[in-house]
C-alpha cells in the first residue's frame, strides 16, 4: 500500500485500487476494513506518517517531501536532462542522465507486489529504457564508442528487440573499427525480428546499416568538442575478451521477447542458479498444468542464467506429454548430450549404466546449464542429472517429482488479470488492443490466465487481420465450442488437457469427469465426497492424484479449484456411466445439510421449516462456534449460489426452498443483497411448485426485504401483500413479518401513518406469539419511522424497548441497528452527549465485514456527534472512512442515507462546495428510487449549501422542495432540522 501510494505523490488513490494493489482480483469480505488499519498503522510507524498520508475524499494521498522520494529525484534529473540537450549543453545533459541511471540498483520494486505495482514496474520500466538511450546517443555525439560497447550489450541481452539500442550498438562498434561485428549485429537482429513478429528492422535502423556498409560520412566518428574530451580518445579501450576457438555449446530454444509475469518464480529461478555451488547439483523443477508456460519460463530464466554457465546451455525436449509422440528414451538422450559436448560417436558406450557414468565424467569438468523440458518422470529424468556442483539442472512437467531427492520445485499457477491483458497487448500490439480494450480485456478473462489459450488466440487473430477482438470474443462466448476455438496449428489447449486425462488411472477419470459439475470455485473434501459418492478419505485421495495432475488448483490447504478450461474439458468428456443427475442430487442434499448446519450456529433462534433428517449425504464440515460457521459460508459462497440454481432447475425444489431460505440469513449478514434478492426469487419459485403455503408466504417476505433494501419499494410491497395474503389464512408468525415489512416499505415512501399502523400490528403480534426478537427489529423499524416524521421521544422510547430486547437475546446486528436510532433520537432532543454514547455502544460491537451498509451508517452518525461536541478532525475522518465504506458495500438505499450525513458534516466544517456535490448525489440516489424522506433531506442540504456559497435562487428553489415533500409527509418542524 505505502509503494501504491507513493508511485502517486500527491494525487488521491481511490480505495478501489488500493485494494486491487494488496489482493489484485481476489479481495477478502475485509478488504476495506484491512486498508484503513494498514492505514492507521503506516501513520503510526512511520515518522511524521499522519503528514506524509493524508486521507482525501475516497481515497488516500502521499505528501513527501522533495528528497524523500528516489522516483522524485529520477524524474528533475530527466528533466534537468532535456533542458541541458535544448540548450546545447550536451556534456551536462550526460551528466544528469548518469545520475538517473545510477538510482536504478536492479529491477524496480522487485518481488511480490501483486499486479498493480507490477504494471507500474513495467512502466518505471520504459522510463529507465528511454533514458538509457538518449544517455547512449549523447555519449555517442561526445566522440564515445568502444566503451560503450560492453554495457550495450548487456542492456540488449535484456531487451532483446529494442531496435534503437541496436543502433546504437552498431554505431558505437563501427566507430570503434569494427565494422564486420557492426554489421553482423543487423544480421542478428534482422534474423530475431523475421522469427518473433515477422517484419524485418525499422527504417532508421535499415539506413544506419546501408550508411555503415558504404562508409558513409553520416555515421563518421564524431570529433569531441572539448580538450578534456580530445584526451579521453587517446585512452585506449579495454580490450575485448578473446573468443574461443570452440565456442561453448547452447541449444536453447528462442526466449520470447514478450515475456509477462511470473516475477516470484523467475526470481526463484535465478536465484538459485547464480548460489554459490554448495556441494551438489543444483536441481530446481518447475511443474504445473498443461498450457501453464512452464517452457517459456524455464527458456527465460536459461537465457539470463547463460552468462554464469559459460561451458553451455543445453536444452532438451523429452516428449514426456507430446501429442502424438513416445517418451524419450533416457539412453538416448545421453548420447545426444555427449554428442554435443564433443565426445565422438565411438568413445560413447552402448549401454544405459557406461553412458550415465561417462555423462557424468564429462559433466563433472564443466560449468553447465541443462534444461530438461517436458519431462516424464524420475526414472526418465534421474540418469540425465549432472554430477558436478557447478552444474544447474531446470526440469520441468506436469507432475512433480516427490523422489527426486533435493530437488526445488516451483509450482505455476494462473496469469493475473493485469498480466493477462499485457500479455495480449505485446502480441497483438498497443494499437490493436487500445482500439477495443474492453473486448481485450473480455478475452484475457475467457482464456482465464492461460498462456497457452492466450497465444493461441493472439496467433488466431494475426493470422486473420480482418477479425477484430471483440469477434473472436463473440466466438469463445459459447462454452460448448470455446476448446475447439483455442486451437491453432499443433498447439490446441484441448490437445494438451487431453494428455494429462488419458495419463491419469480409469477412477481418477470418472471423478473427474464428475467434479466438472461443481459449480464452485473452491472444493474441499466433504463437497468432492457427496459428488463422487464416497467418503471424505476417499474424496481426499482422489482430489490430491488430480492435483498431482495438475487438473485441479490447490487455493490453501484443503481446497481445490477447478480452471474454467478444464471444467469444460471435464464437461466435453463425460460417459454414458456418469451417473450425473445421482452427482448433482447428492451434492444439493450435501450443501442443503451443511448450510442448515452452519445456520444453526450462526442463527440459533430462526425458525425451521423440515426436518434435515430427511435427506442422506456425506459427512459435514465440523463447525465449532461462530467464526467457523461463517469461514465455512465465506469459502463456499459462490459453490451455495451455483447449487441452489441447480437446486431449482433439476426439480429439487423443496431442497432448493430450503437451501435459499438458509443462504439469505447469510447473505442478509454480509450485505449482499443484490444475490439476495436472486436467492430470494429462486426460493419463491420452488415454493410454488411444492405447493407449501407457510414456506412460500416466508419466501415471498423475504424476497419482499431484498426488494426495501435494493430500493425497489413498489415491488416490495406488492410482494409483502401477497405474502399476507398467504399468512392470514394459517400463519401467524408470517402475518407478524409481512406486517413489518410493509411498515418499512411505507415509511420509506414517506406514507408514515400506514407505516405506525402496520408496525403497531406487528409488535402486538410479536408479543402475542412470543417471539421478541421479532418484536425487537419491528420496534427498531417503528422507531425509525418516527425518527424521520421527527418524534424523537416516542423515537427514543422504541428504541430503547429494542435495545433492551436485543442485548437480553445476544442478537448484535440488531443491537448495532437499535442503539445507532437510539442516538438519533437523542440528537433530535439535543441530547447530543447521550447520542454519543450509544454510538459509541454501537461501533464496540461493529465489524465491517457484518451488514456493512449499517457500520457506514453509525459511523456517519457518530462523526455528526464528534462534530456537534467540537470534535473537528475526528469528525471529518469518521465521515470519509463512512462514505468508503458505503460506496464500495451499500446499496443505493443506504448511500443515499449516507451521502446525505456526511453532507451535513462537510457543510458544519466550512466546505460548502463539497457538502453541494455530496447532497446532489444524496438527491441522485433517492429520488431514483422514490426513497422521499431522503430525498427531502437531499434538497434541504443543497438548500443549505446553496445559500452559503451566496446563491439565494438556488437555496429558495431547493428548500420550497423540500418543505413540499415533508409537508407530505407531515414531518414536524423538529424533524426538518435533523
Amino acid at each position: 500500500m505505502l509503494v501504491t501510494l507513493l508511485l502517486e505523490p500527491g494525487r488521491m488513490v481511490p480505495m478501489t485500487r488500493l485494494v486491487a494493489a494488496a489482493w489484485d482480483d481476489e479481495p477478502p469480505q475485509t478488504a476495506g476494513h484491512q486498508i484503513r488499519k494498514a492505514v492507521a498503522a503506516l501513520r503510526t510507524r512511520i515518522p511524521g506518517g499522519s503528514s506524509l498520508i493524508v486521507t482525501d475524499g475516497a481515497g488516500y494521498r502521499a505528501v513527501p517531501v522533495d528528497d524523500q522520494l528516489d522516483l522524485h529525484e529520477f524524474t528533475r534529473r530527466s528533466q534537468e536532462a532535456r533542458q541541458a540537450v535544448a540548450a546545447g549543453q550536451t556534456a551536462e545533459a550526460v551528466g544528469h542522465l548518469r545520475a538517473c541511471l545510477d538510482l536504478w540498483r536492479g529491477p524496480v520494486m522487485a518481488g511480490t507486489g501483486g499486479a498493480v505495482i507490477s504494471a507500474a514496474s513495467a512502466a518505471l520500466e520504459e522510463r529507465h529504457m528511454a533514458v538509457a538511450e538518449q544517455y547512449f546517443e549523447l555519449q555517442l555525439e561526445l566522440g564515445q564508442s568502444g566503451e560503450l560497447i560492453g554495457p550495450l550489450r548487456e542492456l540488449i541481452t535484456a531487451h532483446p528487440l529494442r531496435e534503437t539500442l541496436r543502433g546504437r550498438l552498431m554505431l558505437a562498434l563501427y566507430r570503434a573499427g569494427r565494422q564486420a561485428e557492426a554489421l553482423e549485429e543487423f544480421g542478428r537482429v534482422r534474423e530475431l525480428l523475421v522469427e518473433e513478429l515477422g517484419i524485418d528492422p525499422g527504417a532508421e535502423l535499415t539506413r544506419l546499416y546501408e550508411a555503415i556498409l558504404r562508409d558513409s560520412p553520416e555515421v563518421a566518428p564524431r570529433v569531441p568538442q572539448s580538450v578534456a574530451d580530445r584526451a579521453a580518445l587517446l585512452v585506449p579501450a579495454p580490450l575485448d575478451r578473446p573468443s574461443e576457438t570452440d565456442p561453448a555449446p547452447c541449444t536453447l530454444p528462442y526466449d520470447l521477447p514478450d515475456f509477462t509475469g511470473r516475477d516470484a518464480e523467475l526470481a526463484r529461478l535465478l536465484e538459485v542458479g547464480r548460489d554459490p555451488a554448495g556441494g551438489s547439483t543444483r536441481i530446481v523443477g518447475v511443474d504445473g498444468m498443461g498450457g501453464s508456460g512452464k517452457t517459456a519460463l524455464a527458456v527465460h530464466a536459461a537465457h539470463l542464467l547463460a552468462p554464469d554457465y559459460p561451458d553451455g546451455q543445453l536444452f532438451v525436449d523429452l516428449r514426456g506429454f507430446s501429442p502424438g509422440e513416445k517418451a524419450q528414451e533416457p539412453s538416448v538422450v545421453l548420447h545426444s548430450l555427449l554428442r554435443t559436448l564433443g565426445v565422438p560417436d565411438d568413445r560413447i558406450p552402448d549401454d544405459l549404466e557406461r553412458r550415465t557414468t561417462l555423462w557424468r565424467t564429462v559433466s563433472a569438468q564443466r560449468k553447465l546449464l541443462l534444461l530438461l523440458d517436458n519431462a516424464a518422470d524420475v526414472a526418465q529424468v534421474r540418469p540425465l542429472l549432472p554430477a558436478s556442483e557447478d552444474c544447474l539442472a531446470i526440469l520441468t512437467g506436469r507432475v512433480r517429482m516427490l523422489e527426486l531427492d533435493c530437488a526445488e520445485w516451483l509450482s505455476l499457477g494462473l496469469l493475473s488479470a493485469d498480466d493477462s491483458t499485457t500479455l495480449l497487448t505485446r502480441m497483438l500490439g498497443v494499437d490493436r488492443t487500445a482500439a477495443e480494450p474492453q473486448a481485450v480485456d473480455h478475452l484475457a478473462r475467457l482464456c482465464c490466465g492461460l498462456p497457452l489459450a492466450l497465444r493461441i488466440t493472439t496467433a488466431r487473430l494475426r493470422n486473420r487481420p480482418r477479425w477484430t477482438v471483440q469477434y473472436l470474443v463473440d466466438r469463445l462466448a459459447d462454452e460448448t465450442r470455446r476448446l475447439r476455438e483455442l486451437s491453432a496449428g499443433e498447439r490446441s489447449v484441448e490437445a494438451t488437457l487431453r494428455l494429462s486425462y488419458q495419463a491419469m488411472e480409469e477412477d481418477q477419470r470418472a471423478a473427474f469427469r464428475l467434479l466438472g459439475l461443481h459449480p464452485g470455485s473452491a472444493i474441499d473434501a466433504h463437497s468432492a465426497a457427496a459428488l463422487l459418492g464416497t467418503d471424505v478419505h476417499d474424496a481426499e485421495d482422489l482430489l490430491e492424484q488430480l492435483l498431482d495432475a495438475h487438473l485441479l488448483e490447490m487455493h490453501e490447504a484443503g481446497l481445490y479449484g477447478i480452471h474454467d478450461l478444464v471444467r469444460t474439458y471435464a464437461m466435453s468428456v463425460r460417459e454414458a456411466e456418469d451417473d450425473e443427475e445421482g452427482a448433482v442430487g447428492r451434492l444439493v442434499s450435501y450443501y442443503t445439510l451443511a448450510a442448515d448446519h452452519a445456520c444453526d450456529v450462526l442463527f440459533p433462534g430462526r425458525e425451521r421449516f423440515g426436518d434435515p433428517s430427511e435427506w442422506v449425504a456425506s459427512e459435514l464440515p465440523r463447525l465449532d462456534g461462530d467464526d467457523q460457521a461463517l469461514r465455512w459460508f465465506d469459502r463456499e459462497h459462490e459453490a451455495l449460489l451455483g447449487v441452489v440454481a441447480q437446486a431449482g432447475a433439476q426439480g429439487l425444489h423443496r431442497s432448493a426452498a430450503l437451501l435459499a431460505r438458509d443462504m439469505l440469513f447469510y447473505l442478509d449478514l454480509r450485505g449482499h443483497y443484490e444475490e439476495f434478492r436472486v436467492v430470494g426469487r429462486i426460493g419463491v419459485d420452488a415454493c410454488r411448485q411444492i405447493g407449501d403455503q407457510t414456506l412460500l408466504g416466508v419466501s415471498l417476505g423475504n424476497l419482499a426485504v431484498a426488494h426495501w433494501w435494493l430500493g425497489d419499494f413498489q415491488d416490495g410491497i406488492a410482494t409483502a401483500q401477497e405474502a399476507l395474503e398467504l399468512a392470514s389464512a394459517n400463519d401467524r408468525r408470517g402475518e407478524a413479518m409481512c406486517t413489518d415489512v410493509l411498515g418499512l416499505l411505507h415509511g420509506a415512501l414517506g406514507n408514515f401513518e400506514e407505516a405506525r399502523r402496520y408496525l403497531d400490528q406487528g409488535i402486538a403480534l410479536h408479543r402475542e406469539l412470543g417471539t421478541p426478537r421479532a418484536e425487537a427489529q419491528a420496534l427498531t423499524n417503528l422507531s425509525t419511522v418516527e425518527t424521520w416524521a421527527g418524534h424523537y421521544a416516542e423515537a427514543a422510547r422504541y428504541a430503547a424497548r429494542a435495545t433492551e430486547l436485543n442485548r437480553r437475546l445476544g442478537e448484535r446486528s440488531n443491537e448495532i441497528s437499535s442503539l445507532t436510532w437510539l442516538a438519533l433520537a437523542h440528537l433530535g432532543t439535543g441530547e447530543d452527549e447521550r447520542a454519543r454514547a450509544c454510538l459509541a455502544q454501537a461501533l464496540e460491537l461493529c465489524d465491517e465485514s457484518r451488514k456493512p451498509a449499517n457500520v457506514a451508517f453509525a459511523l456517519a452518525h457518530w462523526a455528526r456527534v464528534c462534530q456537534r461536541l467540537g470534535e473537528v478532525r475526528s469528525a471529518v475522518e469518521h465521515a470519509e472512512r463512512a462514505l468508503d465504506l458505503v460506496s464500495t458495500e451499500g446499496t443505493a438505499l443506504r448511500q443515499a442515507s449516507v451521502v446525505n450525513v456526511v453532507g451535513l458534516v462537510h457543510l458544519h466544517r466550512g466546505a460548502p462546495d463539497r457538502a453541494m456535490e455530496l447532497h446532489r448525489h444524496a438527491h441522485e440516489l433517492a429520488s431514483r428510487l422514490g426513497y422521499r424522506f431522503e430525498t427531502a433531506r437531499a434538497l434541504h442540504g443543497m438548500a443549505a449549501a446553496a445559500q452559503v456559497l451566496g446563491d439565494e435562487p438556488t437555496a429558495r428553489q431547493h428548500r420550497q422542495a423540500a418543505e413540499a415533500l415533508y409537508d407530505a409527509m407531515e414531518v414536524t418542524e423538529a424533524g426538518r432540522c435533523l
